[in-house]
């Protein structure tokens, strides 16, 4: 009789395109995968994949037992989600996450799905926004929370929150009376997100001005080291003032006053289109949610300046 076990397992082979992929993807072992497709092509009484090169194919009866397959987890996933317990919800989530979110609200989530998936484990993985792109199109994370939306094929997203940009520095800079311009600004070493990352380009294209001297642009991959320069007074950092709540609120950081525009921010929730993609959507859903209550509060904050 067939199993769903197998039957899954074929298609996050064809989907991978590779044993190894479908084994991490599944938590277990590739002599496990190739045991379980093995017996399906055993029950089924036809060959299902191509072994001949490194990327495991589909045969023709292959493409048609992946049309069944999806329908089947497809519908075993609804089932699960309609009907089953919450805590029907388990295995392992692979999760992107932008530094900007684990400053903000990430461990709320992770409380959050204790609580309400309390069998679904994660595994979180923290890097810029093009890294995590590329890993989650190769598949190797299920979830990125990431800069977007993404405009990639087959990508799913789900507005998260929008995040302004401040101009941030220490008051040993002298910098927190009154407006500051762009000229004032310029006589700082600025601190952003790293090269190859949006922000870093707009905060570039802000001090491309012929009238400006060359813009001193430090970038780091470590919103905490970017933090900790600003707060030495090293320069000025150019990054969403609600990662930076305490340093603002014990006066170790002040939020400058300046008529300098940068659009802020937008988070998504971002997972590609997947006959089994009922945990990701919840989970998304549940971080949107959260990152909104999150938002909520900020701006119900005094401002400070």
């Amino acid at each position: 009789m067939l199993d769903f076990r197998s039957i899954e397992t074929f298609l996050w082979v064809v989907k991978l395109g590779s044993f190894r992929g479908a084994a991490a993807r599944l938590n277990t072992t590739q002599p496990a995968i190739s045991q379980r497709i093995a017996q399906l092509e055993r029950e089924m009484g036809v060959k299902l994949l191509n072994r001949d090169h490194r990327v495991a194919s589909p045969t023709p009866s292959g493409r048609q037992m992946m049309v069944y397959a999806e329908k089947l987890i497809g519908l075993r996933a609804a089932m699960i989600a309609e009907i089953g317990d919450r805590s029907a919800m388990r295995g392992v989530m692979r999760l992107g996450v932008a530094e900007t979110i684990v400053h903000t609200w990430l461990p709320r989530l992770v409380k959050s799905m204790n609580e309400v998936y309390p069998n679904l484990s994660l595994e979180i993985e923290v890097d810029i926004t093009p890294n995590l792109t590329a890993r989650l199109l190769a598949q190797e994370i299920e979830l990125a929370f990431v800069v977007g939306p993404l405009s990639a094929s087959g990508v799913h997203n789900r507005v998260l929150a929008d995040y302004p940009i401040g101009f941030l520095a220490s008051p040993s800079l002298g910098l927190g009376d009154g407006p500051v311009t762009r000229a004032d600004l310029a006589r700082f070493p600025i601190i952003t997100f790293p090269r190859k990352t949006r922000p870093y380009e707009v905060v570039r294209e802000v001090f491309d001005r012929p009238e400006l001297p060359p813009i001193r642009l430090h970038a780091s991959a470590s919103l905490a080291t970017v933090i900790h320069m600003a707060v030495e007074g090293l320069g000025i950092a150019v990054i969403p003032d609600a990662i930076v709540e305490n340093e603002l609120a014990d006066g170790r950081l002040q939020l400058l006053q300046t008529d300098l525009a940068i659009a802020p921010l937008t988070f998504t929730a971002s997972w590609l289109a997947s006959p089994d993609v009922v945990a990701v959507e919840r989970v998304a859903e549940l971080a949107r949610q959260i990152a909104q209550s999150s938002l909520a509060v900020d701006e119900s904050a005094p401002a400070r300046h």
